[in-house]
């Protein structure tokens, strides 16, 4: 990785990366696709299900122009930034519209604890809506919901039934499959894909059921 100093970069032209890697798109609507990762450090939440919580701290400062020269020289269109919550660093904004500007597909991984108002509208935003199972759903942002357009994704992650059914009555109150695509990933280690499946055929749900594709192929390798 191409690290500057912290205390060689201006303040507003850094970020405090975990890492950049190469990989499939392991889910939202543009699964499948090779994409660069610009993982950020730190986070504000503790989901019982994370998988990335060697991202909380660490990482080292790299500049806007040290991270594109690290996104360009893979090769690729797609960028994603995620975390963590890329959007505790109050540079991200700032980075995904040069990542824009450049000419890269940008997209965003976000827990929806922020504000994501603030963001591109070039960069299609991926918000998380924390369920009860996650330990997190007091910390949704109710506000995020007006803000987000049909190119945007929403993404619940199901751990139990609980959570099912608590997901399902937030889409049918607040009529969320009209505002932006919907979708449930049951949670890897906690929620059985087939029951869930059978939950949502059910229900006549219309939400988009998702594996995470990069855990098919590696399970929970690092940097995948």
């Amino acid at each position: 990785m191409n690290v500057s100093r912290k205390d060689a970069l201006p303040a507003a032209e850094r970020l405090k990366i975990s890492e950049i890697f190469y990989s499939l798109q392991g889910e939202a609507a543009t699964a499948g696709f090779p994409t660069v990762f610009v993982r950020l450090t730190g986070c504000p939440l503790r989901c019982v299900y994370c998988d990335t919580e060697y991202a909380f701290y660490g990482g080292e400062w790299m500049s806007f122009d040290a991270i594109l020269d690290r996104v360009r020289q893979f090769g690729v269109s797609r960028v994603c930034v995620t975390g963590g919550e890329p959007l505790a660093q109050k540079n991200c904004e700032a980075l995904l519209r040069v990542l824009c500007d450049a000419g890269f597909a940008v997209s965003l991984e976000t827990a929806g604890t922020h504000d994501v108002s603030v963001v591109d509208e070039r960069v299609a935003r991926v918000v998380d809506i924390k369920t009860p199972g996650s330990g997190e759903n007091h910390r949704n942002r109710a506000e995020n919901i007006a803000e987000l357009r049909r190119s945007d994704l929403l993404k619940f992650v199901i751990c139990d039934r609980t959570d099912y059914e608590w997901a399902r009555d937030q889409v049918r109150s607040r009529h969320l499959d009209r505002v932006c695509e919907v979708l449930f990933s049951p949670s890897f280690s906690q929620q059985d894909p087939a029951q869930l499946a059978e939950w949502i055929l059910e229900d006549r749900l219309p939400v988009r059921m998702q594996l995470q594709l990069h855990k098919q192929l590696w399970g929970e390798e690092k940097g995948r």
